[in-house]
């Protein structure tokens, strides 16, 4: 139901959505011998996010139930980032890596076919450019060029270099020739000692954290400056960071650019160019701060259907109701 005229003027997507994918959907599509493998397809951090369901959301949603829901929040288009799945980024086989992403993206084009409103980004092995750079951009043609997938999320949890690495361009100079997006989507705490004692701890930090460290990384590496045409949305923990960062960006560029030689101007100049975009919770206090500093082009609505973590069914309501925004 569309309950406000404001509603009705506006067309919303959901630029992070999830598919909540089980083992035997991945499996369905993966090749042999990988098809043949016993226990979980990808590495588990141990923890139980839901605590044994006690959290609620409606993580086993079929599609016709996920149909009626974007109805109900008057979504026009999801577009579907993977669950279980970013863990891929934690497997050290090589060829399995690729395989699962093959896998992966063909179930979600799958899916995608069965409705125009669902749109989805592909996976592909990050951690595989150092082996075998060809395949894993050839994974990014294909999943752009022949799945028709909108394009391709990372999380960085087990990942040897920052997201601004040189081992990682050849995946950006694909995406930037294709028009697609690099969509940064963190899970969970930033390597190195593990001082959480809760994951109220861990989940609080993890994102928040992950997502500024990547944010540097690709800044001070230099690839809006390599890549100026190269989309990057940065997803799933708000915006409200955003202003304090980029100012601490800006101010310690001024002191040491030498070491970001790539760089032509300050990290808030980059902002400007409308490729850099980053996803705001619909309630989220610092919205208007956000706007006002970097203007509303870059803000992405996201609603994280259907983890427990979200607003449902009043993601969008919580945007339109608000008035400290136009």
């Amino acid at each position: 139901k569309i309950d406000s005229p404001r509603r009705k003027s506006m067309e919303v997507i959901d630029a992070d959505g999830h598919i909540v994918e089980t083992d035997s959907e991945i499996k369905a599509y993966l090749p042999e011998p990988h098809c043949k493998r016993s226990g979980g397809l990808l590495p588990s951090d141990g923890i139980d996010s839901l605590m044994g369901g006690r959290l609620g959301g409606l993580e086993d949603n079929d599609l016709p139930t996920r149909l009626r829901d974007m109805d109900v929040e008057g979504i026009t288009t999801s577009v579907l980032f993977p669950s279980n799945s970013f863990r891929v980024s934690q497997t050290m086989e090589r060829e399995y890596a690729i395989s699962y992403c093959r896998a992966y993206n063909n179930f979600i084009s799958d899916i995608c076919k069965k409705n125009p409103r669902l749109k989805a980004v592909g996976l592909v092995p990050f951690q595989n450019m150092i082996y075998d750079a060809p395949a894993v951009v050839a994974e990014v043609n294909r999943a752009i060029s022949e799945l028709g997938l909108a394009g391709i999320t990372v999380s960085c949890q087990g990942l040897k270099e920052h997201l601004g690495s040189v081992m990682y361009w050849p995946i950006y100079e694909e995406l930037q020739r294709l028009g697609a997006p690099l969509c940064v989507h963190n899970r969970h705490a930033p390597p190195g000692e593990d001082i959480y004692d809760s994951l109220l701890f861990k989940h609080a930090v993890g994102r928040p954290i992950m997502t500024a460290i990547q944010f540097a990384g690709l800044m001070y590496g230099g690839v809006p400056e390599k890549f100026p045409k190269l989309k990057i949305s940065f997803l799933e923990c708000g915006c409200g960071w955003l202003p304090y960062w980029v100012e601490r960006l800006d101010e310690e560029y001024e002191r040491r650019a030498p070491e970001a030689p790539l760089l032509k101007a300050k990290p808030s100049e980059y902002l400007k160019n409308g490729n850099w975009f980053c996803s705001t919770e619909p309630d989220e206090h610092e919205l208007p701060h956000v706007i006002e500093n970097f203007g509303a082009d870059i803000i992405l609505f996201a609603s994280d259907y259907p983890h427990y973590d979200g607003l449902f069914p009043n993601a969008v309501s919580n945007i339109t109701k608000r008035k400290d925004i136009s």
